[in-house]
């Protein structure tokens, strides 16, 4: 009966939108007390605002490596999709973070997604004129495949 009594009340505290924006925002400025103090609390690391933004896509949009890192080895979904269908990677790449997309694809992070414009992070970099971030994706599967990370 507890669980009934539950579902009038207040969200979960992971759930609750005023916790998820301060987690986007933590991951946009690079806060990364306010992250880990937020998780401790019980914030999910996966938790999306209304348009589906996680913490791994402010973190990637931005740069924010070490975020990138903190979220990556927390275990956050690498491969969640916005509203648009876009991936941490697609914004990565538009925003021409090579480092950022360097670790995404090291850590499992898929190249072949299509976002809502039937577009893969790649589509995104070479739209964008962003040969560097090209280059990065392209060296980042040659690696993975390399250290068998990944069978094809």
């Amino acid at each position: 009966m507890g669980e009934e009594a539950n579902s009038t009340q207040e969200p979960p505290n992971e759930t609750m939108p005023d916790n998820v924006q301060a987690l986007l925002e933590a991951a946009r400025y690079a806060d990364i007390d306010d992250m880990i103090s937020l998780a401790s609390t019980g914030v999910s690391l996966d938790s999306k605002d209304f348009e589906g933004r996680t913490a791994l896509h402010m973190a990637a949009a931005n740069g924010h490596l070490d975020i990138v890192d903190y979220l990556i080895r927390n275990g956050a979904d690498l491969n969640a999709c916005n509203a648009e269908k876009n991936t941490p990677l697609h914004w990565a790449c538009l925003n021409g973070h090579v480092e950022v997309i360097r670790n995404l694809i090291m850590a499992g992070a898929d190249v072949t997604t299509l976002n809502s414009h039937e577009r893969t992070p790649m589509d995104e970099a070479v739209s964008k004129g962003k040969m560097e971030v090209v280059d990065a994706i392209n060296a980042s599967v040659a690696q993975v495949e390399l250290d068998g990370v990944r069978v094809s």
